[in-house]
């Protein structure tokens, strides 16, 4: 399979209308975030992406990356990796409690399929034990002909990954717990290790016999001497870290925004692969024109000339859930929705946030949300086929339902609600009496925007940028061959998510417009946001034709 330098590249370059230009805010991601990290064979660093359906193989040298398996193929949500005494790589799916194997002519299997929340993986003398990621998770070996596994230990605080140490114990992190145990594989009581740490996920060993520990709350690489307790802060990377491996003696660390960090001495790094977003879902733009990018497990604001800075994550004080859609409501102030079936108003810098819908009974896969005139919060329920309004006086009801697979949501001034139905090929406004066909004749459109008397539609599938009038006479298309949506001839196969962290995920290219006429794309299909700017002089607030 031939090498490649991003995790996909369009097949050709994006075309652009007359007049129109295209910056990409920030560069494409090389992978889909980082998790599971494995030394392999040919001492490549084999990367597992859980929200890119994905296995890369990592020359930490050169930089060059190898996909074992692709996006759309019969692995679907790898978390951890390890290798078998035969070569074979073994794989925890965590989202669909699995184990899989690929072998050597890459065709793959399924050894275990009721293991919810698959995620530590480790081999020991031919022996394979695995663990799950959940509240009242299990340690147990697996049987490799696919028989019922042994039970170590049960009602774990969400173990993680692990390794057995020189002293023939296997030492595990829980993530609820924040601390490390261990226990003889062939069974007996579990003695714990280290406490009071940065909450963490990984456990490796060094040449030396020492733990070696990534702490996904604190950023912090810990070694720890398991024989007295000592502690050394070897780097602080930052929050977000999850797992940890050696090449010839040399310490690379993976994390969420899909970075391969190098831990040299000194408390000093070396970027192998830089961060970048993992997807990224849907935009906002604030009163003042800023920019705010939802990316699941991050939420970012970029400012020019800065970047991307992180303004939450999934371990931040009163973070709300993983954040599929956005909308700017104020200062420092948004509503999301969540892939946990919540709509919630957030306030990053105070670290707090209101589930206005959804609490005690969620909703069924929630994609984009706006804010009406009115102030009615609105959000689209791909799941049941509905859009649903929250009043004021915390009233849920139904504006419409009946359609195929709504996902993006926005208001026109006059305070139309328009809504993309994804599985219809069209946008509909929200009257009294249903829905009514603004806009038809795309393939499967997901974020849409207003500006001015302007509506700007990603159709993912078709992978173009669309700016239509209002009433729906006049259409134009404003780009080609946006890097949106999966791969050409890939149909992505859905993540099923797990609580409390995720339910079921799924792409969403959003879209939003600025009060300076720019456009803004999320390239979830490159992990980079694209501005758009009509170099004609244009203005959508002034309602000129785009």
């Amino acid at each position: 399979m031939a090498v490649s330098k991003a995790r996909y590249t369009g097949a050709a370059p994006v075309g652009l209308a007359d007049g129109w230009s295209l910056e990409r805010l920030v560069p494409p991601s090389r992978l889909f975030g980082a998790n599971g990290l494995r030394t392999g064979p040919d001492g490549r660093v084999y990367v597992a992406q859980v929200a890119g359906s994905q296995i890369s193989a990592l020359d930490v040298d050169t930089g060059d990356l190898e996909t074992i398996s692709a996006q759309g193929g019969d692995v679907v949500a790898p978390d951890d990796v390890d290798f078998g005494p035969e070569g074979d790589l073994y794989i925890t799916e965590y989202y669909d409690g699995r184990v899989s194997v690929r072998g050597a002519d890459g065709a793959s299997r399924v050894l275990r399929d009721d293991l919810p929340g698959a995620n530590g993986i480790t081999f020991h003398q031919g022996r394979l034990f695995v663990n799950e990621c959940r509240i009242g998770g299990r340690l147990m070996e697996l049987d490799l002909n696919g028989g019922a596994p042994r039970v170590l230990l049960e009602n774990l605080p969400m173990p993680n990954a692990m390794e057995v140490g020189p002293d023939g114990m296997l030492y595990y992190p829980t993530l609820g717990g924040n601390d490390i145990w261990r226990i003889d594989p062939d069974g007996g009581e579990p003695e714990r290790v280290a406490a009071g740490l940065g909450v963490p996920d990984a456990v490796k060993f060094d040449a030396e016999g020492r733990i070696v520990s990534t702490q996904v709350g604190s950023g912090e690489v810990l070694r720890i001497d398991p024989r007295n307790g000592e502690r050394t802060v070897l780097a602080t990377v930052a929050p977000g870290l999850d797992n940890l491996t050696f090449v010839d003696g040399r310490l690379f660390v993976s994390g969420f925004t899909g970075q391969i960090t190098e831990i040299l001495g000194g408390g000093r790094t070396r970027a192998v692969l830089p961060e970048g977003l993992t997807w990224p879902l849907d935009l906002t733009v604030d009163i003042d024109g800023v920019l705010y990018v939802a990316d699941g497990t991050y939420f970012h604001r970029f400012t020019p000339g800065t970047g991307l800075e992180m303004l939450g994550m999934l371990f931040s004080p009163g973070w709300p859930g993983y954040v599929r859609g956005a909308a700017s409501v104020g200062p420092g102030a948004f509503v999301v929705t969540t892939s946990n079936g919540q709509i919630a108003r957030w306030t990053p810098a105070r670290c707090e946030h209101q589930v206005l819908a959804g609490e005690s009974e969620p909703f069924d896969q929630l994609y984009g949300v706006a804010v009406g005139p009115n102030g009615d919060v609105v959000a689209a329920e791909l799941g049941t086929g509905r859009v649903v309004a929250v009043r004021a006086t915390g009233e849920v009801t139904t504006s419409v339902s009946g359609l195929d697979r709504p996902m993006g949501v926005a208001f026109a001034a006059d305070g139309t609600c328009l809504v993309s139905e994804s599985g219809a090929g069209r946008v509909v406004s929200i009257t009294g009496s249903g829905a009514v066909t603004v806009v038809d004749g795309l393939a499967t459109p997901q974020g849409i925007a207003v500006r001015g008397g302007t509506l700007y539609i990603v159709d993912a599938e078709a992978k173009t940028l669309i700016a239509a009038s209002l009433d729906g006479r006049s259409r134009t298309t404003i780009a080609r061959d946006l890097p949106v949506g999966p791969p050409p001839g890939v149909d992505p196969k859905p993540l099923k998510g797990l609580p409390p962290f995720s339910g079921p995920q799924g792409l969403f290219a959003g879209v939003a417009a600025g009060p300076d006429g720019t456009v803004y794309v999320s390239a979830d299909a490159e992990g980079s946001v694209l501005a758009l700017r009509d170099l004609r002089g244009g203005d959508v607030r002034k309602g000129e034709p785009a």
